[in-house]
C-alpha cells in the first residue's frame, strides 16, 4: 500500500505545522524551513496559489493520503449538499485509520493504518484491512480477538494508556473490550482546527 515514508520532521518545518506529534516536536526545536541556509532562510512570501496549494498539502499530510486519494475524497464531497470543505473534513474523519486513531488505539494515523492493513481491526465482526475504509453511524470497531494477545495491546490495556487518551464526541469507547462504536456523524469542529478548509476548495476550484 502506498503511503508517505519521509521525514515528518522535515514536512512539518516545511508545511509550518506538526503533521504528528513527532513532527511537532520537532518544530517546536527548529522552526526555521530546511535547507541548507539553516535558521537564517527566511520564508519567501507566498502566492494565493502557493496559499491554496499549502492548505491542501496540510490536510493531506496530517491525514496520511495520498495526491490522488485526496483528490477523490474532495470530488466527493463535493456531491454532497452544504459547504463543500466541511463535508470534505468529515470524510477524512470517517475514514477507518483515523476513527483506530481517534479512538486511542494508535498514537499516529500511521501507525493506526498499519494496525488496520496488518489486520488487527474488525468492523462489526469482520476483519477489514482496508485504512480507507468509510465508517458510518452504528459501525463497531474493535481490536480482532485473535489480536487481543499481542504485547501491543496488552500493554496499552495493563498500562491504563486507554484512560487518558480523550474520545471525540462522536465516537464511545470501552477501553477493556477494546471496542468502540459510531455514535453520530463527525463534525468540521471534530477535524484538525489548523487547516483552511476554503483555501483548499478554491485550490481545486481553480
Amino acid at each position: 500500500m502506498a503511503r508517505y515514508r519521509g521525514p515528518v520532521g522535515k514536512i512539518s518545518r516545511r508545511l509550518g505545522i506538526g503533521i504528528t506529534d513527532k513532527g511537532q516536536r520537532v518544530l517546536n526545536k527548529r522552526s526555521f524551513p530546511p535547507g541548507q541556509h539553516g535558521p537564517s532562510a527566511r520564508r519567501r512570501q507566498v502566492s494565493d496559489y502557493g496559499l491554496q496549494l499549502l492548505e491542501k498539502q496540510k490536510a493531506r499530510y496530517m491525514y496520511g493520503v495520498l495526491e490522488r486519494q485526496f483528490q477523490r475524497i474532495f470530488e466527493k464531497a463535493q456531491r454532497y449538499p452544504g459547504e463543500t470543505g466541511a463535508y470534505l473534513f468529515i470524510l477524512l474523519e470517517r475514514r477507518l485509520d483515523n476513527v483506530v486513531y481517534r479512538l486511542g488505539l494508535a498514537t499516529t494515523r500511521q501507525q493506526a493504518r498499519q494496525l488496520v492493513s496488518h489486520g488487527h481491526i474488525i468492523v462489526n465482526g469482520r476483519k477489514t484491512n482496508i485504512p480507507s475504509y468509510t465508517v458510518k453511524v452504528g459501525d463497531v470497531i474493535a481490536v480482532r480477538p485473535e489480536s487481543r494477545s499481542r504485547q501491543y495491546f496488552k500493554n496499552l490495556v495493563d498500562g491504563g494508556e486507554l484512560n487518558r487518551r480523550n474520545t471525540p464526541d462522536w465516537l464511545r469507547f470501552n477501553a477493556a473490550d477494546l471496542a468502540g462504536d459510531i455514535v453520530s456523524m463527525p463534525r468540521r469542529e471534530d477535524a484538525e482546527p489548523e487547516i483552511n478548509e476554503q483555501l483548499i476548495v478554491e485550490f481545486y476550484s481553480r
